[in-house]
């Protein structure tokens, strides 16, 4: 009896740890009851009835990304072209992803190879080459759209790769390389035209600097000049203020005439033109050339003719020889007629 008892005990410890489940996070199982739906059992540990209930799928509830092998597509302008997607999807019914359609993910497939289908086929090659997020945009709307009655959540669409055919690359690889000359060449000429402006703008400067220091050089000269001359004037004037309050009178002005006619006959000259008053001055004291030392200097013949002694003449000439005595005399009379003056 009693190890009947043990065996009927085991029996009934392996069928219930056996009916027992424990659901993984993530996940979600489809449980059936005689064939039909029953219940969907989410993480945590759940029992079914033996026999009678049965585990119809397993489910995952975790996003899924789906990379589709590149699809053949016709643009608007007729150009065959290669275009490989990705699509990112999650379930959000398991009850819907399990009854509503037979393998569902190949029927995301499907419907994703058409979408872009007629996608690409309302676009040109150079609308389609640029306009990766517009056509993402598009499929992800439209198979959100179609995925809800499968129980599943689109949630991002990426266009992987466009590969056109050979002949197009060709072609955009040489429009590429002359565009990106065309750059350069206008890159090089906006270059060319900055040095030139730069270069004009530096020259015109250094002229205006140097026009400049001419002008600055120029006043300050003129300046120079105008100071030395109003101190000139200044110091001539101050002279004849010194002389005119000195009380100087016709005598002493006389023999500074004389004396300053002495130092103009200092020389080779032949001649001398003197002023009237001092001419009489000269005369009324009997001055004759030799006074002056005019002759002495200046030789006009190396053998000379004889000749009579002329008379005194306001214009001395220096070839009588004669006349120192009389003119010592003359300025010496004339110092001492100042003295008594004194």
């Amino acid at each position: 009896m009693l190890p009947a008892i043990i065996v009927i005990a085991v029996i009934v410890l392996i069928i219930f740890f056996s009916n027992v489940r424990i659901v993984s996070q993530g996940n979600a199982y489809i449980i059936e009851s005689f064939g039909r739906f029953k219940a969907i059992w989410e993480a945590g540990i759940h029992a079914k009835v033996p026999f009678i209930q049965r585990v119809a799928k397993i489910v995952s509830l975790k996003e899924q990304v789906l990379d589709f092998p590149p699809q053949a597509v016709i643009t608007k302008d007729n150009v065959v072209m290669q275009i490989d997607s990705v699509v990112f999807c999650k379930v959000f019914d398991p009850k819907l992803f399990t009854y509503g359609v037979e393998n569902p993910l190949i029927g995301l497939q499907n419907l994703a190879a058409t979408t872009l289908r007629n996608i690409i086929g309302e676009m040109e090659l150079d609308q389609t080459l640029t306009s990766r997020d517009d056509i993402n945009r598009k499929m992800e709307t439209i198979l959100d759209e179609a995925t809800d009655a499968w129980g599943i959540k689109v949630t991002r669409v990426e266009i992987k790769n466009i590969t056109p055919p050979s002949e197009i690359e060709e072609v955009m690889t040489k429009q590429m390389r002359a565009e990106r000359e065309r750059r350069q060449t206008v890159l090089e000429a906006q270059a060319h035209q900055e040095a030139v402006v730069s270069r004009a703008e530096g020259d015109k400067k250094a002229k205006i600097l140097a026009a400049e220091a001419e002008r600055d050089a120029q006043i300050a000269l003129a300046e120079g000049k105008a100071k030395s001359i109003k101190l000139v004037y200044e110091a001539e004037a101050n002279g004849l203020n010194t002389l005119s309050k000195a009380g100087i009178n016709e005598s002493v002005l006389k023999l500074k005439g004389i004396e300053a006619l002495k130092d103009v006959s200092d020389g080779r000259a032949t001649k001398i033109y003197m002023p009237s008053d001092i001419a009489n001055a000269v005369s009324s004291l009997g001055i004759i050339g030799e006074s002056l030392g005019i002759g002495d200097a200046t030789a006009i013949d190396r053998n000379p003719k004889p000749k009579p002694v002329p008379a005194p003449d306001p214009c001395i000439t220096d070839e009588t020889g004669k006349g120192g005595v009389e003119a010592a005399e003359t300025t010496q009379k004339i110092k001492m007629n100042i003295e008594k003056q004194d």
